[in-house]
């Protein structure tokens, strides 16, 4: 089995990743990039928000990352981590192992989709989560909001800035009075009853549909996102302390509970949008060479330390 060291291993080659890798790379770290190749925004067209890149697809902001990577000699391995072993040695897919003195996580998180036939199929097409990234491709037009849990109210009012034809499903969500009456005061209609469908015409929405057979035409449905961080495995291995939700704890430079180990992006943020994994991983990459440089130089102070006494024996 082939074994490689390391200053910074990266778990994850999404936005978080990659930014952190491009950090440490241009402060002179031995880095490797494992990525197993699967982006929570596959399926978006496009992504929004992000300062000179607004609109790219997000395979092409990947492509270009590595590229940029690839320039400072960091190795990026299309691989999956298996297993992790004491001192930061992990053991890939590929039956490579690779050992680091500090570990990033950005393995991100993945999206819980409702059992709605066409929800898989359309999701960040036209069934979509996110306003900010995709209230402005779809404004004016008529849209709906899936019903399905707390927040969901929420999420439909924001809906309401992009367009004035929303639709609440309450869906598996129930309506309480505070609710309904700020859905009035600012027109949005609910529906009652449980969404069974999203019905598509010439590779469009074109429809939601009932368990009553009712069809409410739509141009495009959002839902609260519900993610579940990408944690198992070798991840949950590590023994990092979790939340609630099962996203990882970290302090604001990604620092776990877990020495040596950091976090960036969705598998501890999961509000995160890609400019935002992005930063985080900057952030985490700056904390990683700090912590690396302090063991550099205590390393070295104690190798001058055990030099002098040799040295002073020899002048004697």
């Amino acid at each position: 089995m082939n074994s490689d060291n390391y200053d910074v291993l990266v778990v994850g080659g999404g936005a978080a990743g990659l930014s952190a890798a491009l950090v440490l790379g241009r402060a002179r770290r031995r880095v490797a990039v494992i990525d197993a190749g699967a982006p929570r925004n596959a399926p978006a067209a496009h992504m929004q928000g992000f300062l000179s890149r607004d609109g790219m697809p997000p395979a092409e902001l990947l492509v270009a990352g590595r590229a940029e990577l690839r320039g400072y000699g960091i190795e990026l391995l299309d691989d999956q981590v298996v297993a992790v072993t004491e001192g930061f040695t992990l053991r890939l897919a590929s039956g490579r192992s690779l050992g680091a003195r500090r570990l990033l996580l950005a393995t991100g998180a993945s999206d819980l989709l409702p059992d709605i036939r066409g929800a898989g199929e359309r999701w960040g097409r036209d069934f979509l989560h996110c306003p900010y990234c995709h209230g402005w491709e779809v404004r004016d037009q008529p849209l709906g909001v899936l019903g399905t849990g707390p927040g969901s109210a929420a999420h439909a009012q924001l809906l309401r800035q992009w367009s004035d034809d929303i639709i609440f499903f309450a869906h598996t969500d129930s309506v309480n009075e505070g609710e309904r009456a700020a859905f009035a005061a600012r027109g949005v209609r609910v529906i009652e009853g449980e969404v069974v469908e999203l019905s598509i015409v010439d590779d469009r929405l074109d429809a939601v549909e009932l368990a009553d057979g009712r069809r409410i035409p739509r141009a495009a449905v959002f839902m609260r996102p519900t993610l579940r961080p990408n944690v198992d495995g070798f991840v949950e291995a590590l023994g990092c302390e979790v939340d609630d939700g099962g996203f990882i704890r970290a302090d604001a430079t990604g620092k776990t509970s877990v020495p040596g180990v950091w976090v960036a992006g969705n598998a501890t943020n999961p509000r995160a949008q890609v400019i935002t994994a992005a930063g985080e991983g900057s952030a985490a990459a700056i904390a990683i060479n700090a912590d690396l440089l302090a063991d550099d130089v205590r390393d070295a102070c104690e190798s001058a330390a055990a030099i002098a006494p040799l040295t002073n024996r020899e002048e004697d």
